[in-house]
């Protein structure tokens, strides 16, 4: 039978001859109330805390599994990040070098383009020293011819010059 601070408060005994002394059995009564009445609040006031407790370890339980889930799933980003981080980098890295073998292409053809020209180049000033020469050459001659002829005009002025007068 489970009994309440008031159940027990409220008990009546009979009284017989010689039996216990009813202010004693009416006090000890009353403490005894007192300390179910007490045992039961501070019980529940345990069942509330026990209460509150265990909705505390609930919400703990669901902020860490939360959390769990938090750092699976930004663990799982990472990992998707630096997959595609990497192949990025590998792209970039394959465009670089065909970039480079493009540029190493084009001057290679370039160089090539640059041997072909000075080699054009080469064989025009050969080409124009040849002329040149034969200018010069030919400007030579001419500067003979033409001192070779006035020296003769020379001599036939001076011959010409001592013929009158040597007759005389």
């Amino acid at each position: 039978m489970d009994w309440t601070p008031s159940d027990i408060a409220h008990q009546r005994f009979r009284t017989r001859w010689r039996g216990l002394d009813p202010q004693q059995v009416e006090a000890f009564v009353q403490e005894l109330s007192a300390r179910i009445a007490q045992l039961e609040s501070q019980n529940l006031e345990l069942k509330r805390e026990f209460g509150c407790s265990e909705k505390a370890l609930q919400e703990a339980r669901e902020r860490d599994k939360t959390i769990k889930d938090v750092l699976y799933n930004a663990h799982r980003v990472t990992e998707q990040i630096k997959a595609n981080a990497q192949k990025e980098a590998d792209l970039v890295l394959a465009e670089a070098e065909l970039k480079a073998e493009k540029l190493l292409q084009s001057a290679h053809q370039r160089l090539a383009q640059m041997h072909d020209e000075i080699m054009e180049l080469k064989r025009l000033r050969t080409q124009l020293e040849t002329k040149l020469r034969s200018t010069i050459e030919t400007y030579r001659q001419l500067l003979d011819m033409e001192q070779d002829e006035e020296q003769e005009s020379d001599l036939d002025s001076k011959v010409k010059f001592l013929q009158p007068n040597f007759r005389s």
